[in-house]
Order: C-alpha cells, then structure tokens, then sequence
C-alpha cells in the first residue's frame, strides 16, 4: 500500500471522526454537558395499580428525565417497596430517599397544618386550589411549614372534587352516623368522629379486604374511575357524594431541602415544571375518566345517593369549630388558616358571579334534556 494512499484513508477517517464529534456536540448543548449525573429516588404514597394518582410521579419523573437528557434521573417506587406511606415525609427528612409524592392530610398526626395544603373540609375547589398555592402566597406559606420537617412541598396533582364514599347501608340522616366505622383519614376523620362516626386510616390496597370482612362499613377513596378499579362496588352497594372533605386535593411531591438546594438551576427548573405539568396533567386525566366510570357502575347497580343535608349542615359548623381550636394548639396552622380563609371568602365570592351562574344554568338544561 503506497503512502499517499495511506495518508488519503487517515484523513478521510479523521475528517469522519471529527464530522461525528462535531454533530454530537451541536446535539446535546455544551451547558447540558457539563451538567452532573444525578440519581434520586421516589417513594410514592399510591400502588401503582391505581395508574392516575400513581402516574402523576411517573409523568413528573419522565419529563425530568427527557428535560435534561437523561442526566436527571429520578426512580419512582410503589407505597411499600422502600419505606411505608406513612413513613414517607420522614424518609424524606432522613434522606432515605430524595422525593416523595403523597397526600399532605397523611400526616396530620404530626400537625393539622399538614393538610391545609393539600385539602380540608369545606375548603378550596380544584381551580382555587391552584390559585393559591401558585399565586395567593400558598406555596410560600406552606413551604415555611415545612422547612421545619426538612422538606420543600410543589404541587404534583389534582382529584377535582371526590365523591363521599362506598356504604353498605343507607345513610338517611346525621343518626345513621353514630358508630359507623369508617376508613377516611387525616382532617376529615376528625370532624367525623365528632359526627359519630368511628374513623379508620388505611393505605388504598388494604381498603377492598377490610371492606369485605366487615372490619369496617364504609369507606371513601377518591372517585370512580379509581373507586371501580379497587372494586369497591362489589361490596358497598351506595355511593354518596360530594366529600366534603375533599373539593379539590392537591397531591405533593416532598422534596429533601437540601437535595433540593444542592441541584443546578437548570435541574430546579426541570423539576419544578414536571411538577406542574404532573399537576394539570392528573386533574385531566381525572375528568376523562371519571365521566366515563360513573356510568360504567350506575350500569353495574350502584345507587347514587347525595348525603344529607343534615349530615352536611353538622360537618360544616364541625370542620371551622375545629379550626378554631386547630388554631389555639397549633402556631403553624395560626399563621397560615387565616390567610387561607380570606382567600376562600373572596374566592367564592368571585366563583359565584360567573362560574357558578355559567355552570347551573348549563347542568340544568342538559339534564332537562336539551
């Protein structure tokens, strides 16, 4: 082989080499490049049979991951598979794992306060919700809670308003309460205890076998599309509605504070808008399904039943009593409750000139048939 020939093949091959090197860094920007590695892990307060609440990490995670390339990378793991859902805001303080995505009211044991950013009774609807937490100094003020537990909160998913749970006999009046056992958990479970009822916390997977062996006679959940797939149906024949302890949840993601601090801006970034792409994305997804499985178990048999208006009245006057007391206990609630409440006065205000008039008058006429 000449050498010419063996100089024309080197530098064909180092021009293609050098054409490849080139393409791969106009591919990916050298900013991205010079980014670190970063693996956390999620715990997530859901099974990942329940593929709407579950999913809302899932879409969070994936949106990081494609955001950056790939270099963020965070692993969502089933209630249960590294530490108990109960356990979670604590594995989060301990930096057992970095994130955890979970219902706020799971940890009033520790503080009301806990909840008042995801839901309680008689509290904010799904758009409101939102509302406050984005833009009426809600995140701020619950953040400020947190810092105290060694977690930053962002909002990672709505219900809507949920329905007022499976029951194996009727609920006719605020009497048919006494002695119920009930499985329903944080806020709410206090003011129904206050109405009679005898609350039970249990985890989604453990609601189905309790209900069947009679450990308990009633149990609420979130709404049909899910309440369908854990065969709730099958047990409890009426189903009543609203929850009143629950117009508009937000899930959260619970994040490590110091994790979180330590991450580029460019990673805060992408995680802070896979929340809220996570956020909007479970309310959608809810409002598509729902609509679809209220008619599937109607279908089905099940008896559509609205609570009373006693029952209504009593948890009412109940729920603000106890934020009164809530706030003579709690410093924390104290500071952030009033601040909520105004902003759920005027918000209702508001709602009730256009939404409220705009929405009754269409749900009347579709349900005259027009």
């Amino acid at each position: 082989m000449s050498k010419t020939l063996d100089r024309r093949r080197f530098l064909s091959g180092g021009a293609m080499a050098g054409a490849a090197a080139a393409a791969t860094a106009l591919a990916t920007p050298a900013v991205a490049q010079s980014l670190p590695n970063v693996r956390w892990r999620l715990t997530s307060g859901f099974p990942n049979n329940l593929d709407t609440i579950y999913g809302g990490a899932v879409v969070m995670a994936n949106a990081v991951r494609a955001i950056t390339g790939g270099k963020f990378d965070i692993q969502v793991f089933q209630a249960g598979e590294i530490v108990p859902g109960p356990q979670a805001i604590d594995a989060v303080k301990a930096n057992t794992v970095e994130i955890t995505h979970t219902c706020g009211y799971y940890f009033t044991g520790k503080d009301p306060t806990f909840a008042i950013g995801s839901t309680i009774p008689f509290g904010l609807n799904g758009r409101l919700q939102n509302a406050w937490l984005y833009h009426g100094g809600g995140n701020e003020a619950y953040d400020e809670f947190l810092a105290d537990y060694g977690v930053t909160g962002r909002p990672g998913g709505g219900t809507g308003a949920q329905m007022g749970g499976w029951y194996r006999k009727e609920i006719n009046s605020l009497a048919d309460l006494s002695g119920l056992k009930m499985r329903i958990a944080g806020v709410a479970g206090e003011v129904m205890s206050r109405l009679g009822v005898v609350p039970q916390q249990l985890p989604g997977g453990d609601i189905y076998p309790a209900l069947e062996r009679g450990t308990i006679d009633a149990a609420e959940w979130v709404g049909p599309y899910d309440d369908e797939k854990l065969g709730f149906h099958q047990i409890a024949p009426y189903y009543y509605y609203p929850a009143f302890w629950e117009g508009g949840l937000t899930i959260h993601f619970y994040i490590n504070r110091d994790q979180y601090a330590g991450l580029p801006d460019e990673y805060k970034a992408a995680l802070d808008t896979a929340c809220k792409a996570a956020n909007i994305n479970m309310q959608a997804l809810y409002d598509v399904k729902n609509k679809d499985a209220i008619r599937s178990l109607v279908s089905k048999g099940t008896q559509l039943r609205p609570l009373p208006r006693d029952v209504l009245d009593a948890a009412y006057k109940t729920s603000f009593e106890l934020y009164e007391e809530y706030g003579q206990r709690y410093p924390a609630w104290a500071k952030i409750y009033p601040g909520w409440k105004k902003f759920r006065d005027e918000g209702f205000e508001w709602f009730r000139v256009a939404e409220y008039t705009y929405d009754s008058y269409n749900f009347a006429m579709q349900a005259s048939g027009n």
